[in-house]
């Protein structure tokens, strides 16, 4: 496939015109500012495009698709006890499966080409994810509010199960990562527990939900004189690559911990203004020199997977929060979605529109109003853009999405089945 007189956002994201990209097999063999030599079997006129580099969503719940708009207007500890937790009480294999599908079909439509995932159904979370041809960092989440021996938990065999079955599947497309899902759902041996065998492991990457709330950060202090970030580095925790998700009270000493150890922050800006948690400050996190990512948390807390809505509102949201307008520029922002969530789920090859890496990549159409006048792209892309403005998504070459039309997924009948999985459900609560 060959993108001709196209306008590029480049691996330095700095915006480059009139260029070539060829996609040979699942990569980047060619970006300049001339024709390649060879044929291509497809040749697209890039002229109002711009392509780029997909979003890596790295904080997602993607089977709770099935609970958007479950729960409105309400404090977090009586969403999650009164419909959340009720509501996953009830779900089962088929559910999951159609949920997660929805998901990519959703992701992919907004241009996201990988997710990182925190659930459980592993198994069939994977088996969607594969079948729409997207990509996924999916974890089984361990919870033991109870302090049952580790071993003995349900969910740390299946998560050692679903690893030894699904890790590097579908040609690499499925990473499977550890998961604690927080310090509150577990006692110490758990987490440390859970941090040996990912150690022992030696190629994973681990989740876990970090200072999403005050009464969570306080809680922790009062229990073990640390905080969560402080308790999790001396559970061993971090001591493999990990996406902390939230971390929307964490320290200066906490984010200090963060750098030292190589915790990425995933910031969840809708989610979290949404259940009124606060707003990260990702000045400060980028400031410390901690690795940024940007997630979308579910859609029961979001609504919506539409990423380039998440950039705008975590730009806006920093600017809020520390009073400062030039808090975080517009650079930082789409390196953050981009390569900075690559990095996250150790996709070293993805994330960056540059040659030899995987065809992870996104065109948007630059042509319309909203786009206009071009005072800067970047700052339109961050600003004025919106999820409708992606008109074709591919992952590893393959092309999944193009102006609206899904080339994996039957969209009908995914939302038939997520339609009829919600209604059994709703009938069983």
């Amino acid at each position: 496939m060959l993108f001709k007189d196209i306008t590029i956002l480049n691996e330095d994201m700095e915006i480059e015109e009139h260029r070539y990209v060829s996609i040979t097999g699942d990569h980047i063999s060619y970006i300049g500012n001339e024709p390649p030599a060879e044929s291509h079997d497809r040749e697209i006129d890039g002229r109002g495009r711009l392509l780029m580099s997909g979003f890596f969503n790295a904080h997602a719940h993607s089977p709770m698709t099935l609970m958007r708009g479950y729960g409105e207007n309400m404090a977090l500890q009586d969403w999650l006890t009164k419909k959340i937790f009720p509501f996953e009480d009830k779900l089962y294999p088929q559910a999951v499966y159609w949920a997660t599908m929805l998901a990519m079909a959703e992701s992919l439509k907004f241009g996201i080409v990988s997710s990182s995932d925190m659930y459980y159904f592993c198994e069939d979370m994977a088996k969607a994810v594969i079948d729409s041809g997207a990509k996924d960092n999916i974890s089984r989440s361990v919870v033991n509010p109870a302090g049952i021996r580790p071993e003995s938990l349900e969910s740390f065999r299946e998560m050692k199960d679903f690893y030894r079955e699904f890790h590097g599947a579908a040609e690499g497309r499925i990473k499977v990562d550890m998961s604690l899902h927080a310090e509150y759902t577990s006692d110490l041996a758990t987490a440390e527990a859970l941090a040996d065998h990912a150690r022992s492991l030696g190629d994973v990457n681990m989740q876990v939900h970090v200072s999403e709330t005050a009464t969570e950060h306080r809680e922790c202090l009062e229990r073990h004189g640390l905080t969560p970030a402080a308790y999790l580095e001396k559970a061993g925790i971090f001591d493999v690559p990990t996406v902390a998700a939230h971390c929307v009270w964490s320290t200066e000493e906490d984010l200090d911990i963060f750098r030292k150890k190589g915790v990425t922050v995933a910031a969840n800006p809708v989610s979290n203004m949404k259940l009124a948690s606060g707003i990260c400050d990702v000045k400060k996190v980028l400031e410390k020199g901690v690795d940024l990512a940007i997630g979308t948390d579910s859609v029961a807390s979001n609504n919506s997977l539409d990423f380039i809505e998440e950039i705008k509102t975590m730009m806006i949201g920093c600017k809020v929060a520390t009073g400062d307008p030039t808090a975080v520029s517009a650079k930082d922002a789409l390196r953050a979605a981009t390569a900075g969530g690559a990095k996250a789920q150790g996709r070293y090859d993805s994330g960056s529109l540059k040659e030899g890496y995987k065809a992870d990549v996104i065109m948007l159409d630059i042509s319309g109003a909203n786009m206009h006048p071009v005072h800067s792209l970047i700052n339109n892309l961050v600003y004025s853009s919106s999820g409708s403005d992606v008109v074709m998504t591919l992952v590893d070459g393959k092309v999944l999405w193009e102006k609206g039309e899904y080339i994996t997924i039957d969209i009908e009948k995914t939302i038939y089945q997520v339609e009829k999985a919600t209604e059994n459900i709703l009938e069983r609560l």
